[in-house]
């Protein structure tokens, strides 16, 4: 078979590439086979999609390629795990090529997720996807895009318009399957679908989805909102008790003074912005049937990438004074929904000659559709990012007479707009948006925020919103939220990728708004330091923890707090800075940010552990890597502690309670105690919240951690009793806990406990947003892989988490883990969650999966000496 066949005109033969087409093609064929004898179903996906089908979207690595439109030639090295360098003489061509790259990639994933963003699946599957397009067309991300494509300066407009242009010439000579395999299974169901230019709102769309996957606590904003008609204020304040100032660290103890003041990198351009302050049944597809979610909420957060429990992330730096190079090291480990392929795309983008003209010099992680490097290092500085945790949402509740809504005393119009959605073998869909000074109305397109409605409840305690107006009023849920409103993120990614100080790198910070993230720092002089960015609110009356009432102008957000104000920490005396979504300042900082902070525990393990190994040597890339994979459950510990007061007669749950106690509190693959330990605290959870006859919300495990401790120490809090159960006591909830724990595991494991282990629990399946979600085993199979045991667990520094109440499954996890050696980058270390490739079957589909599973890293060249060693494929392309 020609390596070249179906290849465009313009390109040249790749030597290399038909022995690997022949190793992947026996791989396919064995796999094929396998499943053909077991599932009927996938014979016409087999007749339809052979092996040379599959491997016509494999992207071309060596060889030239003609592309029009670049000014220079361009070189595109890639290494064995398909991580490209791009080597360039002007910004112009090297965000070009960037785009071409990805393109090549990942371009099915790309048109999938700006599908998502602008409301439009229903047009790519179906009917089935029309309430989430909906919800997501009546917030706005894409309007919100175009509106920011405006405000950028010209030099990041032309960033923006040589990466979408990159992204078309690709586009000019790859159509169908040689795109990607998922257009020709599309095609079946949706032969009528076309593939759009990529455009420069495209690519902002984007950095709205990873700010709804990194919302905060929207969630639990509605789920007080829900349940606390029924409580009372010390109910509520002991289910969602504050932050453990006395025990967990926050992020900046005391704010700096001696910072350096934000300034652009001397001779850096494109970092500028104007205008804005920074701060019916669907026949064709009817055989796709989607995996079911809650809600529309949660399918939104499904298809940007699975939701659930631990959605935050790691990040800490250390200071050269504790290290082995006398320079800084830096570690971060962002924690997302699982999904495959992995999040994140790799890149090495490098200017030939690094001017003022031309100054990128950077490598790190991006995302496919969005040109740069969003976290990384360049060749002086490098940075990480945790979610900030502030509360940068708020509901409020609208009273609406007609096309009116109530404000300050008086009805005022209603903004409304008509949103049409094209339906895949389906009549189109219109319907109409309601917008107030407080935002969309979105309690007509989703269950939750329409029970929020119902109940009329608002941010006054104990109170709910009494009706007086004859005929009532329509109670509402409208949404305000920082990513509604234009921002200038897509400009800070540049003044980051450039920044060459802590000067530089808080410039870019000021211009972060959205989604809000914790930024730490460190160069290669060694300095370390910490800035918080974002647009965050200042508001009136009411701390946006409850709905607030819409109509009253005193509940209105007053502004955001000034960059200046923000916190900031640089070469703090301690030697390391820790973030981990804890809290990032304490009780006596004068604006208030959140009452739902993650309690801690994950940040106050990494700290404990910095302090451990400083004390006996100098810290090490290894040691950070080990940090990264620690695995200790703080529940754990006082599990342990409780259960040795407690006796059961059951010889089996004495077994039991006995491994146990010699557990060493670690979430280990292999461990028995982390199995029933797991199964324990899964099955207390729901004892005490979910299993009432009005059940509390469980989906926060680390509040949950907090509750369950000081229920501990107080034998007479009232949640030990739960009639629904049949409990009222302590020691009786605690016993029934470990004896249906120790049931539940023996059907899961056996009676033998020198068999159980958490492995075999806590399974990763790495599932496809789209057809690895479609309900056909067959296209399940294509696309997803695993299931594959892992280690840590909800809460720990090695965040793969669960739900309660679930299969133990993994739900969110460290989505990339890096180690940057600012004495020396090409020392530091890197891996992501499955592969550069979004193509099945690629041999970089799934390579980077077994080292990020058992905790390894792989290495990362940076020098120029170092990429070329490492370099397996050299690709040019000229205009």
């Amino acid at each position: 078979m020609s390596s070249t066949r179906n290849a465009p005109a313009s390109e040249t033969p790749d030597p290399g590439r038909a022995a690997r087409r022949r190793s992947v093609g026996r791989r396919i064929g064995q796999w094929t086979y396998g499943v053909v004898c077991g599932v009927v179903a996938i014979a016409v996906i087999v007749a339809g999609f052979a092996v040379w089908t599959v491997q016509r979207s494999f992207p071309q690595l060596d060889g030239t390629i003609t592309a029009s439109g670049l000014h220079h030639e361009v070189t595109v090295l890639r290494d064995a795990t398909g991580i490209p360098t791009i080597e360039a003489d002007d910004p112009h061509d090297l965000f070009y090529a960037q785009g071409y790259v990805h393109a090549q990639d990942r371009f099915f994933e790309m048109d999938f997720r700006r599908h998502v963003t602008a409301g439009r699946l229903s047009e790519m599957f179906g009917a089935s996807q029309l309430p989430t397009d909906e919800f997501l067309r009546t917030l706005g991300w894409r309007r919100t895009a175009e509106q920011e494509v405006k405000l950028l300066s010209p030099t990041v407009r032309a960033y923006y318009q040589a990466y979408a242009d990159g992204v078309n010439a690709y586009l000019k000579t790859h159509q169908g399957t040689a795109l990607s395999l998922e257009y020709g299974i599309l095609g079946i169901q949706n032969p009528d679908y076309r593939v759009e230019k990529w455009t420069i709102a495209d690519s902002l769309a984007w950095l709205k989805a990873m700010a709804w996957d990194l919302r905060a606590n929207l969630l639990e904003e509605a789920d007080r909102a829900l349940i606390a008609p029924d409580y009372s204020a010390a109910q509520l304040a002991d289910l969602w008790p504050k932050y453990p100032y006395g025990t967990n660290p926050v992020i900046v103890p005391e704010l700096s003074t001696d910072a350096p003041a934000p300034a652009p990198t001397t001779g850096t351009t494109g970092t500028t912005t104007t205008g804005a302050s920074p701060s019916g049944t669907d026949a064709a597809t009817a055989s796709i049937t989607w995996k079911k979610v809650d809600g529309v909420v949660q399918a939104a957060s499904a298809l940007l990438g699975r939701p659930g429990e631990g959605v935050g992330s790691n990040s800490w730096v250390i200071s050269g004074d504790l290290t082995a190079s006398g320079r800084p090291l830096l570690a971060n480990d962002p924690h997302l929904g699982e999904s495959m392929p992995g999040i994140w795309h790799q890149v090495d983008l490098k200017c030939r000659v690094v001017s003022t003209a031309c100054p990128f010099d950077v490598a790190g992680f991006g995302f496919s559709g969005m040109p740069g490097v969003i976290i990384g290092h360049n060749a002086t500085i490098a940075w990480g990012f945790t979610n900030l945790t502030t509360d940068v949402t708020d509901l409020y509740l609208e009273k609406l007479r007609g096309n009116t809504y109530l404000r300050g005393g008086r009805y005022v119009p209603l903004q409304t707009r008509t949103e049409t959605f094209k339906v895949a073998g389906g009549k189109p869909v219109t319907i109409t948006v309601r917008v107030t000074d407080n935002g969309p109305i979105v309690s007509s397109t989703n269950d939750q925020d329409a029970a929020i409605a119902r109940d009329g409840y608002t941010g006054t305690r104990g109170a709910t919103t009494k009706q007086t107006a004859t005929p009532p009023d329509e109670l509402a849920v409208a949404l305000k939220w920082t990513a509604l409103t234009p921002g200038t993120t897509a400009s800070a990614i540049f003044a980051l990728d450039t920044a060459s100080d802590f000067a530089g790198f808080r410039h870019a910070a000021s211009l972060f708004d959205v989604p809000a993230q914790n930024l730490v720092y460190a160069d290669t002089k060694g300095n370390i330091g910490y800035q918080t960015p974002g647009k965050l609110p200042i508001r009136g009356k009411g701390d946006g923890s409850l709905p607030q009432p819409g109509w009253d102008p005193a509940y209105d957000w007053k502004g955001f707090i000034p960059f200046a104000k923000l916190p900031v920490l640089y070469n703090p005396t301690d030697g390391y800075i820790v973030t981990a979504n804890n809290a990032i300042v304490g009780q006596k900082y004068p604006y208030f940010l959140t009452n739902d902070w993650d309690y801690g525990w994950r940040a106050a393990r990494i700290a404990e552990l910095i302090r451990q190994k400083a004390a006996s040597h100098k810290l090490t890339i290894a040691d950070m890597a080990a940090i990264q994979s620690d695995s200790q459950l703080w529940i754990g510990k006082q599990l342990i502690i409780a259960y040795r007061s407690v006796h059961v007669a059951d010889p089996g749950v004495s077994k039991a309670l006995a491994v146990l106690e010699q557990w060493d509190a670690t979430d280990s693959v292999d461990s028995a105690g982390a199995a029933y330990a797991n199964v324990l605290w899964d099955e207390l959870s729901q004892d005490l919240f979910s299993r009432r006859t009005d059940p509390l919300p469980v989906d926060d495990q680390d509040r949950q951690f907090l509750v369950v401790s000081n229920a501990l120490a107080d034998p007479q809090s009232e949640w030990w009793q739960n009639p629904a159960i049949g409990v009222t006591s302590r020691d009786r909830m605690l016993q029934k806990a470990a004896t249906d724990a120790y049931h539940r595991l023996v059907k899961l494991q056996g009676a033998n406990p020198d068999a159980w282990n958490w492995g075999d629990l806590h399974q990763l399946t790495l599932t496809n947003a789209t057809f690895g979600s479609s309900g056909i085993p067959a296209l399940e199979w294509i696309f997803n892989r695993g299931p594959f045991p892992v280690a840590g667990g909800t809460s720990v520094v090695d965040a793969t988490s669960y739900d309660i109440g679930g299969d133990f499954s993994v739900q969110t996890l460290p989505s990339m883990r890096m180690i940057v050696d600012l004495s020396n980058f090409d020392r530091s270390r890197w891996i992501q969650l499955t592969g550069e490739s979004a193509h099945v079957f690629h041999t970089n589909y799934e390579d980077q999966f077994d080292q990020w599973q058992h905790g390894r890293t792989n290495p990362w060249p940076f020098s120029g000496k170092a990429v070329s060693r490492a370099a397996t494929d050299t690709l040019v392309l000229k205009p």
